[in-house]
């Protein structure tokens, strides 16, 4: 469902298969334990210098949800449990993202839709393909309330309350240019393999900076506000960051 490859100190996260990556609890289960690999790694080899790239084969990036899956279960009840757990499921996923001690970089390189746009937008930075694929939010046209968590993630992201307003009222389907011009992304390209090379790049850059995993990652959540609380993360306290402040004085400073 997904692989997990590292070149130097750049984890590369690849949806496989030319479906739609619908996500699945098994495809789910399968991207937060690449997610865990990477984590372990980059501590296990210092907690500093490491970056992540996310991408897809095919045409989709993602297209959301396995709906199909949840509504397999035989009765009215059954898909809705299902579609509960795969809602509650994708949250520990977005939560992994939001923690994950290290830059992250979604090439996106074709359509992400629904959880498949929320995937991408979890990551810092966003890279997509400009001759294919969309960005969608089908919640409207399917009938579907968003989970608060959705919510206060696009929130989190999306500063233009017009821009919001399209994508969760409208519906509206936002190719590259256009989202990268309205602050939804941050750079278009011209095919996937201009996208993941555009991401690999950027993802050294970032590596070469050296920071310190877990520092990234407190102040990822701390100026993530709203979507930090959704996903159930306390608040930061002044002896958390003394804390970390400590540890890293004795592990970045000569003796």
């Amino acid at each position: 469902m997904c692989s997990l490859e590292k070149r130097d100190r750049v984890f590369i996260l690849t949806l496989t298969g030319d479906g739609e990556h619908r996500l699945s609890p098994d495809a789910i289960s399968s991207i937060r334990s690449a997610l865990s690999h990477a984590k372990s790694e980059s501590v296990a080899a210092g907690g500093r210098g490491f970056a992540l790239v996310t991408t897809a084969e095919g045409r989709f990036f993602s297209n959301g949800f396995d709906l199909s899956w949840a509504r397999s279960g035989g009765s009215a009840s059954a898909a809705q449990s299902r579609l509960h757990s795969m809602v509650s499921d994708f949250r520990a996923l977005v939560a992994d993202l939001i923690s994950l001690p290290m830059p992250t970089i979604a090439a996106i390189n074709g359509h992400a839709a629904a959880a498949g746009f929320m995937l991408a937008i979890s990551h810092d930075y966003v890279e997509m393909r400009g001759d294919r694929g969309v960005l969608y939010m089908s919640e409207i046209d399917n009938a579907m309330p968003f989970p608060p968590y959705f919510l206060a993630l696009m929130r989190s992201k999306i500063s233009d309350p017009k821009v919001l307003r399209e994508i969760v009222l409208e519906g509206k389907k936002i190719g590259a240019a256009e989202a990268a011009a309205k602050g939804i992304i941050d750079r278009a390209h011209g095919g996937t393999k201009e996208t993941l090379e555009a991401a690999v790049r950027r993802a050294e850059e970032l590596v070469a900076r050296n920071w310190i995993g877990g520092v990234y990652g407190s102040i990822r959540k701390g100026s993530l506000r709203e979507i930090s609380s959704a996903l159930g993360f306390p608040p930061e306290t002044e002896e958390d960051r003394l804390k970390l402040l400590s540890a890293n004085l004795v592990n970045c400073c000569p003796h």
